[in-house]
């Protein structure tokens, strides 16, 4: 049976802006009309959003999820024997991490030091991220930048890191101007050319989707309200608007 968008976001425990956002971006969109007109999804279009919430849950990204889906030969039976296999290594870790807790309140109460491996068993997650990178997260852009930053020495992080910090906390001084003011421009112009010289090539198509995800991924959101409150929609606003004149001058 065909669902409406208000419908599948209260099933799915999403928001409605999340699925016109994936809507807009080609990851998921209502395959169907009501006779007045209004788009629905389908058992298919339910199938596929299910499988990117799949993939939220393992880490991914938009952009990688989306190449996942759309590559030729996706097995979605293969997928979910994959999601069931990672989510449960997920799940004894994370039950590791609550005996820990147990433990840990149980040293407190006796008075009595933990051990260093007891401590702190099931923190380490690398190698459950790296094979869910292995498995799924082989993006064009993934691929490079892992080539271009294989080799970065603990002071090149922190060089990126300072030069990100200080673009992002430019952009929100300014964050009282209009989007597309030319010294709002001009920072989030410095933003696009970072990632395309530090990580990958970041073509204007791409870099919208990045600006979409300042309201759409809670990880990014969290990191610009933190910066100001409101910083998340205006950065979304001002890489489109940054976007639409690089496409016009085309």
């Amino acid at each position: 049976m065909a669902q409406t968008v208000k419908a599948v976001a209260e099933l799915a425990g999403v928001s409605v802006r999340t699925l016109h956002h994936y809507d807009a971006i080609g990851l998921v969109r209502p395959g169907g009309r009501t006779e007045g007109g209004y788009r629905v999804y389908s058992q298919r279009d339910l199938e596929r959003l299910q499988q990117v919430l799949f993939f939220k849950e393992l880490g991914l990204g938009l952009e990688e999820i989306k190449e996942v889906l759309d590559r030729p030969g996706f097995d979605r039976r293969q997928a979910l024997l994959d999601h069931r296999d990672l989510l449960s290594r997920r799940r004894d870790r994370l039950g590791r991490l609550i005996a820990a807790v147990e433990r840990t309140l149980q040293s407190m109460e006796e008075g009595v030091p933990m051990e260093g491996n007891v401590m702190f068993d099931g923190f380490s997650a690398a190698e459950y991220e790296e094979e869910v990178r292995q498995r799924w997260g082989e993006t064009a852009a993934y691929k490079e930048s892992r080539e271009r930053t294989k080799d970065y020495t603990a002071g090149d992080w922190d060089a990126v890191f300072t030069e990100q910090t200080a673009i992002l906390q430019a952009i929100a001084a300014l964050a009282d101007r209009p989007a597309d003011d030319p010294a709002v421009l001009a920072e989030i112009g410095r933003m696009h050319r970072f990632i395309s010289e530090r990580f990958y090539a970041c073509p204007p198509q791409m870099y919208r989707g990045l600006g979409d995800l300042a309201v759409a991924d809670e990880r990014f959101k969290r990191t610009y309200e933190k910066l100001r409150p409101g910083l998340s929609q205006f950065m979304r606003q001002a890489v489109h608007a940054y976007c639409d004149k690089l496409e016009a001058e085309e």
